[in-house]
């Protein structure tokens, strides 16, 4: 009961918070005041609106909102969202694209499942469409999964993605964004093993921590500076009467957002007070990149305690994919018999969640893998985020990528990049790869 209880007095703190903003926000724009021009009003007003809408994003699902675009053929696309396989704790969906025409390469973009939604993953969707058939995992929220489900943990989550790749069959192109590189890297050696001919033709991983000990972070430093107990005592709660999920042990999503604004709370403290200010000056919108920004940061998911614990003990303590002895279902999964699957790494050079070296790693644990299957890219000035969004995704990664699931279809790449993928090995690979320098097959 005592963790039950934590738990609803953090819900019940969100919650009074959200009425504070809304009193405010609602005293702030009494009509009457108006006859009375005094700028405190307009700072209540503004702080309220403010307040309100961060508290209140905290615990919705934020839409896909995923526009029509024009496609090479002039005329508009409509995007539709559908559910292909529908699981307990996350579904496989398809973002259907009216008009597209057969010839696209199937793309599954594997989400994190790290706090936030898979729509953090909206602007990759976005930029993928025009030339991709996309489907992407869908995670639930556990504090809405009822406890008959039963656990969920890191074997649990590579066996989804089994299926799901089986569901799509061998002519798929997987990318996995963080989180779960290294165990979409188990789910394929899985697949290599169990069912050869449903593995997918590539595996592009993108800043995930495959050995999170070949570059120290705040969050590799963490994972070793805590006991497994000490992190269940202070992080794990059973989730409140008013859910679904009663009585489920979770990270609650809103313990995991006070831990993301703590990392850079006078950025975060600073970006909230000039909000406020614009709010007040009338400068602000629905969908100004502060409010487009935080919408999705501050939407956040309880992950199920199982997961998180055992992400944290087998991944970043144990090292079990760096050091290829990771166990799924009893067995033990082999990295080395990857032997097909043509294997990128993109890391980003200013990456302080997943250092350059960490995501790298992949390439040496597939040992079964001829050397013109494997690439690598550092993007230079890129953060954790701009991996996979913004303008060193749009302009540098994403062509890459497609230029290296075109390589990897049978079809002839057209990126003018192409002969960075096809360049002579280099004769010291490895050395090389740790200092992030190549942007070539290793």
């Amino acid at each position: 009961m005592r963790n039950m209880a934590t738990y609803d007095l953090m819900e019940t703190i969100r919650t009074t918070n959200q009425w504070l903003g809304a009193s405010a926000l609602a005293m702030g724009s009494y009509p009457a005041f108006s006859m009375i021009p005094n700028p405190a009003f307009e700072w209540m007003r503004a702080w309220g609106e403010v307040t309100e809408r961060s508290f209140q994003r905290m615990v919705v699902k934020p839409d896909w909102n995923i526009p029509h675009f024009t496609a090479k053929d002039g005329k508009d696309h409509i995007v539709s969202i559908t559910k292909v396989v529908e699981r307990d704790f996350g579904d496989l969906i398809h973002f259907d694209v009216a008009g597209h025409s057969d010839d696209k390469p199937t793309v599954l973009l594997v989400a994190p499942m790290s706090g936030h939604y898979a729509t953090l993953l909206r602007k990759t969707v976005i930029s993928l469409l025009p030339d991709c058939d996309v489907y992407i995992t869908d995670w639930h929220n556990a504090r809405d999964i009822p406890v008959s489900a039963g656990k969920f943990d890191i074997e649990d989550y590579t066996l989804y993605l089994v299926d799901f790749m089986k569901h799509l069959g061998p002519d798929t192109h997987v990318i996995a964004v963080c989180q779960p590189a290294p165990l979409t890297l188990a789910a394929t050696a899985y697949l290599a093993e169990e069912e050869p001919e449903a593995q997918p033709r590539s595996l592009t991983l993108i800043g995930g921590p495959i050995d999170p000990g070949a570059a120290a972070t705040e969050v590799t430093d963490f994972g070793h500076s805590v006991t497994m107990g000490q992190l269940e005592e202070a992080m794990i709660q059973r989730v409140g009467f008013k859910f679904a999920g009663v009585g489920r042990l979770v990270y609650p999503g809103l313990l995991q957002l006070s831990s993301f604004i703590s990392m850079n709370a006078d950025k975060h403290a600073k970006a909230f007070n000039d909000q406020i200010s614009r709010a007040a000056r009338g400068e602000a919108s629905d969908h100004d990149k502060h409010n487009e920004f935080y919408d999705e940061y501050l939407a956040v998911m309880d992950m199920t305690a199982e997961f998180y614990l055992s992400t944290v003990e087998r991944i970043f303590q144990n090292h079990e994919i760096a050091s290829n002895e990771f166990v799924v279902a009893g067995r033990k999964v082999d990295i080395g018999k990857i032997t097909t699957v043509a294997v990128k790494t993109v890391e980003g050079g200013e990456d302080d969640i997943t250092a350059p070296g960490q995501c790298i790693a992949a390439l040496d644990l597939c040992t079964g893998l001829p050397d013109s299957k494997k690439a690598s890219h550092v993007e230079p000035h890129a953060g954790h985020y701009g991996i996979f969004a913004g303008s060193s995704w749009r302009n540098n990664i994403r062509p890459m990528v497609l230029e290296f699931i075109s390589k990897n279809s049978g079809t002839e790449a057209p990126s003018k990049t192409a002969a960075n993928t096809t360049k002579k090995p280099d004769a010291a690979p490895k050395a090389l790869r740790k200092n992030g320098t190549t942007d070539q097959p290793v």
